[in-house]
């Protein structure tokens, strides 16, 4: 590490090291030359004098870069493209004469990027499979545990922790969804020239518009896509990039949600994010344990959604066929999406993989809360009993004030209850109040919204990608 230049934490602390060879020079030049083996074959294939002996020396050398002679090679000429065609020129001196042919620099950096970009959201649907899996074993595990609900972060009725869980998952969901159409649905630029007419190619195949139109195709399938965008200027549409940065985003916020609602729950000491043994939390506070994964969740996941920014307003600016005022915008915006996407998964899985519950912290929660939300029970049942439900409730109005003033502005414990037991307006004993605070009969229908959820939509989905499920991560800080 040189000490003296400044170095993206993206590389040195959170990014994995699958997604950064993605991104990576050898990546990026080495598919270049993919794709000018494939265009020369599939010339070859529809009549060009090209040589298999210039073809098997081309494939010879993909990996054969000389990245000092390349740099050389771009001062002097001020285009990388070019650069890179001299340098695989130099060492595939029989082929030299059929590099490139008739295409334009977009052919090998669009449809590399299109490469790159595509087998990133593999992988990043990869990571969210595995994250997805844990969050799905954890919410099966706790789908029957009571827990309070909290609507304006303020007490509501009961959840369970396993139903909560899947509030996160759906969100998942959702974003996994999304991420399969953006998949699906990324079209190669495929062989079209210095402005999307083909008109180099209509010239080498001396007018045959057919020929043309396979080469384009050929191509394509060579690389792995069978969708092709039929019109393209110079470039491929820039709207693909916001198609592919928008589903990435989506994918930070619901991270953003979950853990923000992790470290909400580790201040209520609920549920907690692991923490390892030697871990410090605090350099003064010797005591604290800081959700600081859940933290750097957040901290990244906003990081994503700001740079999906980028593509809407580069595609809004392009003019015409082409501008190149994308070109530096989309090499920091798009790389970094992705680099930053990916760390945030690696941290999620760290956390699903061994989030830590407090289940009497959560039992003593609920049960300070349960008497005030009983209290419709309370009426119902001291209703049958011959009670008036006018009069109960005013009775337990008025109660649950008192109580309420006891406990937050005195301090003191919730007794709610033994208020109402001893109110001659009340038919109920303290025993038979309390039968009914069983908290299993305030969550409804969670624990079944539970197993409906995760049976009828997410195992499919685990089922179908099962050889994706597992990881192995390293959280370097």
């Amino acid at each position: 590490m040189d000490i003296n230049t400044y170095s993206n934490p993206l590389n040195e602390r959170y990014a994995s090291k699958e997604m950064l060879y993605l991104f990576s020079p050898h990546k990026k030049f080495s598919t270049w030359r993919k794709l000018w083996i494939a265009l020369a074959e599939s010339e070859k294939e529809l009549g060009l004098n090209i040589t298999d002996e210039q073809i098997a020396e081309m494939k010879a050398n993909v990996d054969n870069i000389d990245f000092p002679y390349a740099a050389e090679m771009e001062r002097k000429f001020r285009h990388d493209v070019m650069a890179h065609v001299h340098t695989f020129g130099k060492v595939c001196p029989k082929a030299m004469p059929i590099i490139h042919l008739g295409a334009t620099s977009a052919y090998v950096g669009d449809n590399t990027d299109l490469i790159v970009m595509k087998e990133a959201m593999v992988l990043i649907r990869k990571k969210l499979i595995s994250v997805m899996n844990n969050i799905a074993k954890f919410a099966v595990k706790y789908k029957d545990m009571p827990a309070l609900g909290f609507t304006h972060f303020q007490p509501a009725q009961l959840t369970t922790v396993g139903k909560r869980a899947c509030l996160w998952l759906q969100d998942f969901m959702l974003d996994f969804e999304t991420l399969e159409f953006a998949i699906e649905n990324l079209r190669f630029r495929g062989v079209k020239g210095t402005t999307g007419t083909q008109a180099s190619f209509l010239h080498l195949f001396e007018g045959d518009h057919d020929k043309v139109r396979r080469l384009d195709i050929t191509v394509s399938s060579k690389m792995d896509f069978d969708k092709v965008l039929t019109i393209t200027g110079q470039t491929y549409t820039r709207k693909q990039d916001s198609r592919v940065l928008a589903a990435l985003a989506s994918l930070a916020e619901s991270a953003h949600k979950m853990a923000t609602d992790i470290r909400l729950l580790a201040n209520l000491k609920e549920v907690e994010e692991p923490f390892e043994k030697n871990q410090i939390g605090s350099s003064a506070m010797a005591y604290k344990r800081n959700p600081m994964r859940s933290e750097r969740v957040c901290s990244l996941s906003r990081h994503v959604i700001t740079l999906s920014i980028n593509p809407y307003m580069t595609h809004a600016t392009q003019w015409f066929e082409r501008t190149l005022d994308d070109s530096a915008n989309r090499r920091i915006s798009n790389s970094e999406a992705f680099l930053t996407m990916d760390a945030v998964l690696e941290l999620l899985y760290n956390i699903t993989d061994g989030l830590v519950v407090y289940e009497r912290m959560i039992h003593r929660r609920v049960m300070d809360e349960l008497p005030f939300m009983a209290t419709e029970n309370i009426i119902m049942e001291s209703v049958k009993r011959g009670g008036d439900r006018q009069e109960l409730h005013e009775i337990i109005r008025e109660a649950s004030m008192e109580a309420g003033k006891r406990v937050k502005s005195e301090g003191l414990d919730n007794d709610l209850l033994e208020r109402l037991a001893n109110h001659s307006g009340v038919p109920l004993t303290r025993e038979e109040i309390d039968s009914l605070l069983e908290p299993s009969k305030f969550v409804g229908r969670a624990p079944e919204q539970v197993t409906d959820f995760l049976e009828g939509e997410v195992q499919p989905i685990l089922d179908k990608y099962r050889d994706c499920i597992g990881l192995d991560v390293d959280i370097k800080v």
